[in-house]
């Protein structure tokens, strides 16, 4: 599933080709994705201008005057800017149509994502209770320890819960663990407030990291451009089990935390 970086990667690649343009017409192909695309989208989306395009978590909510499209890449999904005569696929979706002659088009192999709508002045159930962005200034190892208290769960499983903070997905809940020094099963409870405050400073400094190298190839994940991202060669745990630790050489380990793959350093985190 694109994380939080591929997300915003996207968001960028996307703003300048949309706002300020009209989003003239929708063609719909398949409806039926997580959910189907409601009827509200469908009445309301058509003719608006898009005023701007923020990432909440791992959604796009493209805004426009009277609310906001609600956005979900899925597993599998992605969001290109093409030229309106670009030939349809089987997996192409929805296109939005665009007053600059050019489409914003949806494909999604496996329909995973969503495409909603939230009414302005309104907040979307999907985004309800979720916690601060990791990128923000309220964001900080106070908020992780705080959190954790009296929690034995696993701290891996912690870090990616979307109440606590939205958007640290597998991928880099594992290459922070590392980067921090902490063994992804250690208890939630038992982190010192000392060792979250490096945690913390680690998710933010390699989601950002990710995101100005593109974000983390997946498989089914390419930027709006069609480009991969450039992150994955980079990454010091996560889908390396077996080979050599790129610190201290030790043999990575896998595991299987909350239905997850999980990847660590026995003798760097502890």
């Amino acid at each position: 599933m694109p994380e939080l970086p591929e997300v915003e990667t996207t968001r960028r690649g996307l703003a300048p080709h949309l706002i300020g343009r009209t989003v003239v017409g929708l063609d719909i192909r398949q409806p039926k994705l997580r959910w189907p695309i409601p009827q509200s989208l469908v009445d309301a989306l058509p003719g608006q201008h898009v005023e701007a395009i923020e990432r909440r978590a791992k959604y796009l909510l493209v805004h426009t005057q009277p609310g906001s499209a609600l956005l979900h890449l899925g597993m599998s999904g992605s969001l290109r800017v093409l030229p309106a005569s670009t030939p349809v696929g089987p997996h192409d979706h929805v296109d939005w149509r665009l007053d600059s002659g050019k489409i914003l088009r949806y494909t999604d192999p496996r329909r995973f994502g969503c495409q909603l709508w939230q009414p302005r002045g309104e907040i979307h159930p999907l985004l309800v209770g979720l916690g601060p962005e990791p990128l923000a200034e309220n964001f900080d190892g106070d908020v992780l320890w705080t959190g954790s208290r009296g929690r034995r769960a696993a701290v891996k499983l912690f870090l990616m819960d979307q109440a606590v903070v939205v958007g640290v997905g597998n991928i880099y809940a594992s290459e922070a663990l590392f980067a921090a020094g902490i063994h992804p099963k250690r208890a939630a409870g038992a982190v010192s407030r000392n060792r979250y405050a490096r945690l913390a400073g680690e998710v933010k400094r390699i989601l950002a990291y990710a995101i100005r190298r593109g974000g983390t190839t997946l498989r089914d994940f390419i930027n709006p451009d069609g480009a991969p991202g450039y992150f994955e060669q980079e990454l010091f745990v996560y889908g390396r089990g077996g080979q050599p630790c790129k610190v201290c050489g030790t043999p990575i380990r896998t595991s299987v935390i909350g239905q997850r793959s999980t990847f660590h350093c026995p003798r760097c985190q502890r």
